[in-house]
């Protein structure tokens, strides 16, 4: 019978599983950057394209600072994530609905990430491993600015706009939308090429 494994066993199980996810999602965030059609939506997705770059970086430096060669193990839960968020961009939405779906799409990928740095940060720093701690620690700050920054764009705006035009009152304007917003101006608004 094989030895069974331990704690160290399971930590590169998962910093594996974040490497891979970490690789998926650079291929998944141009895609969102893509589909926002808010400009602040974009930008973040861009911004956080680059952030999700340095966090392969640092894996890699985790893997080296163990003394292990560097590979991802497939991480079904991302792609599960990001094969939902593909199917959100399928839909017919108008653009400030899409542009929330596309929030929602990504705080799923950023929990997922913050749910697993996190305990792989407690089980490097179990083990001892500092500096592995250290990088991993890095990653997760960035996610967890993400995920606040994806919020303060969904309460600053994108949802109310999309509740109004979802919503408009009885008299024609746009429930939350302000003066002079009616419901032919939310009708051009609704009108989206899509290619």
């Amino acid at each position: 019978m094989p030895d069974a494994g331990t704690l160290h066993d399971a930590f590169l199980d998962e910093i594996r599983d974040l490497y891979d996810a970490e690789k998926q999602l650079t291929k998944a965030l141009p895609k969102l950057a893509k589909t926002a059609t808010s400009s602040k939506l974009r930008e973040a997705f861009e911004s956080h394209l680059e952030e999700t770059r340095g966090h392969v970086e640092r894996l890699e430096e985790v893997f080296e600072n163990l003394g292990e060669k560097v590979r991802g193990k497939h991480c079904d839960g991302i792609a599960g994530i990001i094969e939902e968020g593909k199917s959100i961009m399928e839909e017919d939405f108008e653009e400030t609905a899409m542009d929330a779906c596309l929030i929602a799409a990504g705080q799923r990928a950023e929990h997922y990430e913050i749910g697993a740095y996190g305990t792989v940060i407690a089980w490097a720093q179990a083990m001892g491993h500092t500096e592995a701690a250290r990088l991993l620690q890095q990653n997760l700050n960035e996610e967890k600015a993400a995920d606040r920054k994806l919020s303060a764009l969904a309460e600053g705006g994108i949802n109310q706009q999309a509740a109004a035009i979802a919503h408009p009152d009885e008299e024609g304007e746009l429930v939350g939308a302000g003066k002079g917003a009616s419901r032919s101006s939310a009708a051009r608004r609704q009108t989206r090429s899509r290619g």
